[in-house]
């Protein structure tokens, strides 16, 4: 009716979780194994936004296989019953401020793509994004209630780099200013959009601030000739002078090789199991860390209609037997405790759901 207030749409971000990746060169199989392993452990309809490069785009959705596993689909290759769990938004790399190719060529390829994603999804109020090499091993939901406990200032969420300050490669090596006593990973990020865009940040080169745009490419021309690990080096900067604005992870959200190849540092996922695996160093992918390899290559092999103790824990528990000569491998409980609880949950629920079905009175 004339002069009636229209009530805006709830936001996409209530109806799903967003995960955002960047892919280029030869990541395509780390990412689809990435997202597979969200898709097999969440609850929630999950909301994909894939960045690639223009030869890669067309590599996420034809109906073809890798040669090296029968179990590596694309995604419209994926039986329904989890093509249904999400949706998912191909996107080219794009670089609104500054010079496209420096940024293409600031760490690995593309990767400094996630530093435009609040401007780039302008209409996602927050976002889990995740490097290619990251293993989900519990669901996104426990992650994604995080946003709910930042307080009114926080609006992004990482991990330390390291734990151990005498042996991180910040504390020891970096030439410009990082968040903390270790600095910050960013292979793991959770972000409130919707406050990144809004916000001005306090920075070394006005006295007033920022905003996210206005101040990527500034930063980057201050501090290019100092930085060693790209993109996240500029985002340690970033919270170092807004620390307020930052939700530290404990290390079990984002644990890496550096983790237990020194004797395990990271007492949370001691505790309560590792909850999201990130095998940088390549280690997916050579012998110098069997027991990452091991939980990449069974998601990876993992049939998705089949019966998960049986074709994933099962066969978890088994490899994990030949790299118990490694520091790494003398831990398993570590690597299997959420995977376990997860799956636990999985079957409880379908029981409960079998019963109240067949439940006569």
């Amino acid at each position: 009716k004339p002069g009636e207030q229209k009530h805006p749409k709830e936001p996409s971000s209530l109806q799903c979780m967003h995960l955002a990746v960047v892919a280029c060169g030869d990541r395509l199989e780390e990412t689809l194994i990435m997202l597979k392993s969200a898709v097999l452990f969440s609850n929630r309809r999950l909301c994909f936004h894939i960045f690639a490069e223009d030869s890669l785009k067309p590599e996420f959705e034809k109906k073809a296989m890798s040669d090296s596993s029968p179990c590596v689909f694309q995604l419209k290759e994926w039986p329904s019953s989890y093509t249904k769990k999400f949706e998912s938004n191909i996107y080219p790399i794009t670089f609104s401020v500054g010079n496209a190719q420096e940024w293409k060529k600031l760490f690995k390829p593309c990767a400094a793509q996630r530093l435009f994603l609040p401007v780039i999804l302008k209409d996602v109020d927050s976002l889990l994004y995740v490097d290619t090499d990251v293993l989900f091993l519990r669901p996104i939901d426990d992650i994604w209630h995080i946003l709910g406990e930042f307080n009114s200032t926080q609006l992004a969420a990482m991990a330390p780099e390291h734990e151990i300050p005498k042996i991180g490669w910040y504390s020891r090596f970096a030439r410009h200013p990082y968040y903390g006593t270790t600095g910050l990973n960013s292979g793991v990020m959770l972000m409130n959009l919707t406050r990144i865009r809004s916000t001005h940040f306090k920075n070394s080169m006005i006295p007033g601030g920022l905003t996210w745009e206005e101040m990527l490419y500034p930063l980057y021309q201050k501090y290019k000739n100092h930085i060693t690990w790209g993109d996240q080096d500029l985002l340690n900067i970033i919270f170092y002078f807004n620390p307020e604005c930052l939700y530290v992870f404990p290390c079990q959200w984002n644990y890496r090789p550096d983790h237990c190849m020194y004797g395990s540092n990271c007492r949370g996922a001691e505790e309560e199991g590792v909850s999201i695996l990130h095998g940088n160093r390549g280690v997916y992918h050579d012998d110098k860390q069997p027991t990452f390899k091991a939980l990449y290559e069974v998601i990876r092999d993992f049939p998705f209609e089949d019966n998960l103790f049986q074709s994933l824990y099962y066969p978890l528990q088994s490899k994990f037997l030949d790299t118990v000569h490694t520091l790494c491998g003398r831990i398993p409980q570590v690597f299997l405790k959420q995977i376990e609880k997860t799956m636990k949950k999985v079957y409880e629920n379908r029981v409960i759901v079998y019963l109240g079905a067949n439940h006569r009175y």
